[in-house]
């Protein structure tokens, strides 16, 4: 059955109730630095991100994609962009078509066809001195456009290793179902996303916001969650704020 990509089915609904508000705010408190990003600037870097795979890179419906990052806007935008491209997310390199890492992980990247590092900058800077073979992943999306046309796909052709289209869409459904997440929360995670892409997925699917933190200093999180207006905690208890897990 053809219908919506993963990003489709995610991102649409929050962008129709509001594109302008806050879907993404991503601290590093290592470096001293805060982002917040709305759904439709989230869009916006997903859809550089998979015009730049479809038409550079040869990503085609079907194709592996492997993405090795950590928690951060960035990795927002490859992960939506990479599922509009109807690819399927992978941790592993071997024999993808395209595998985006940050620059620290550079060597798990080998065997895919096209290699590209991500700068992680708050900023979306891009970066210099790459190896040989190695793409820019911000320098060359940038000027990609700003918005992207998908092609219909199989509801149950993969989305992950282990998932199709439709059983990605319906697990985080009810994923954030099950942990009481609705639209306006604002979700604070302090650790990593899993495999299955919790928490970010959910988030979406509930049509929510998150506040990402890393390097958060633990005694510093209430009054983080107080000038965010946090509403829920994924994987850390925070005075007067609920955690769900």
């Amino acid at each position: 059955m053809r219908g919506l990509t993963v990003t489709d089915a995610l991102l649409g609904p929050v962008l129709l109730d509001d594109a302008a508000a806050p879907l993404i705010t991503h601290y590093d408190d290592d470096a001293g630095t805060r982002i917040e990003l709305s759904g439709a600037t989230v869009a916006n870097w997903a859809a550089k991100t998979a015009n730049w795979l479809r038409d550079e890179l040869d990503v085609a419906p079907g194709d592996r994609v492997a993405v090795l990052l950590p928690p951060h806007w960035q990795t927002v935008g490859v992960l939506l962009g990479a599922w509009w491209c109807g690819a399927v997310i992978s941790a592993d390199a071997a024999g993808a078509v395209a595998a985006l890492g940050s620059v620290d992980r550079l060597a798990e990247l080998g065997g895919a066809d096209e290699i590209a590092a991500v700068s992680l900058d708050a900023l979306g800077a891009g970066l210099r001195d790459l190896p040989d073979g190695v793409r820019d992943h911000a320098s060359e999306a940038r000027v990609h456009g700003d918005l992207f046309r998908p092609v219909p796909v199989d509801e149950s052709a993969p989305a992950t290793p282990s998932a199709t289209v439709a059983e990605l869409v319906a697990a985080v459904a009810a994923r954030a179902a099950a942990l009481g997440l609705v639209s306006g929360d604002r979700v604070l995670c302090t650790g990593a996303w899993g495999a299955d892409g919790d928490p970010l997925l959910p988030v979406l699917a509930a049509r929510a916001a998150l506040v990402q933190c890393t390097g958060a200093v633990p005694s510093d999180l209430a009054t983080r969650c107080a000038q965010e207006r946090v509403t829920a905690s994924f994987d850390v208890a925070v005075d007067g704020v609920r955690t769900v897990r």
